[in-house]
């Protein structure tokens, strides 16, 4: 009988994330612990974080998540906007399971936090198209439809007010610019107008640490879509991975 507790990571541009989680109901059952990116954010030096982070959690389990931040197929990464490229090409899911001596399965990270909230959070049962926006150092987005993954959509990236749209609306972005709530909002606003054209949801979920704060920018969204917060916040990534790992480890 497979063990239902599967260690999950959420590999972010700022921050290494990891616990164990009981993927039956998608809780944590150890205290979540995470470490800086490295910089700069190598396969080298990100392997080596993601290794302590196995041992400071004392996994004995042979399956790990990972939820990384690029466009993955296969387990090689295909794009990386938030760290080094040298990334680009490298098969993660293999470098991490060398590392770690586990065997490690990797999804883009909005797509792990996306399934989380799907399996066990605000997007459960929901059928139609739901897209999950989620804010942090850049934008990311999981699409489904009727349940079914959709992966690597990366809407963040779209051409976006002469750049691409995390440059333009993000945590980075509201930083750099000094943006107050009521002007992130509008900013807000105007991406989600275009990813509405785009795929016509019939529910939008944000994610990521600005989901609970919607009630400050929310009020200037003007889209005919419905657009709730997540469920499941920061744990997302780390529970989605854990449940990205048990569906596709063999059974």
């Amino acid at each position: 009988m497979q063990t239902k507790n599967i260690l999950g990571v959420d590999v972010g541009g700022s921050n290494m994330k990891a616990a164990i989680v009981d993927v039956k109901n998608g809780e944590l059952v150890t205290e979540r612990i995470k470490i800086e990116t490295p910089i700069p954010a190598t396969p080298k030096s990100m392997a080596k974080v993601f290794v302590d982070l196995v041992k400071q959690l004392k996994y004995k389990g042979k399956a790990i998540g990972c939820g990384f931040p690029s466009i993955i197929m296969d387990g090689v990464c295909h794009s990386a906007a938030n760290i080094d490229k040298k990334w680009k090409g490298t098969d993660v899911g293999a470098l991490f399971s060398k590392a770690s001596g586990r065997d490690v399965y990797v999804t883009n990270d909005a797509d792990a936090a996306g399934l989380s909230e799907m399996q066990y959070g605000i997007g459960r049962g929901v059928k139609g198209t739901v897209l999950l926006i989620t804010i942090g150092t850049g934008l990311g987005t999981a699409l489904f439809s009727n349940g079914r993954l959709v992966p690597n959509t990366e809407f963040g990236h779209l051409p976006f007010k002469g750049d691409i749209a995390e440059k333009y609306v993000s945590k980075t972005a509201m930083r750099r610019d000094n943006l107050d709530w009521d002007e992130f909002g509008k900013r807000f606003n105007e991406y989600l107008h275009v990813v509405e054209r785009l795929v016509s949801p019939n529910l939008i979920i944000l994610g990521g640490g600005f989901s609970k704060k919607i009630e400050l920018f929310s009020g200037h969204f003007d889209i005919e879509t419905k657009v709730v917060p997540a469920e499941m916040f920061n744990e997302a990534g780390i529970i989605g991975a854990a449940l990205y790992a048990h569906l596709r480890r063999p059974k």
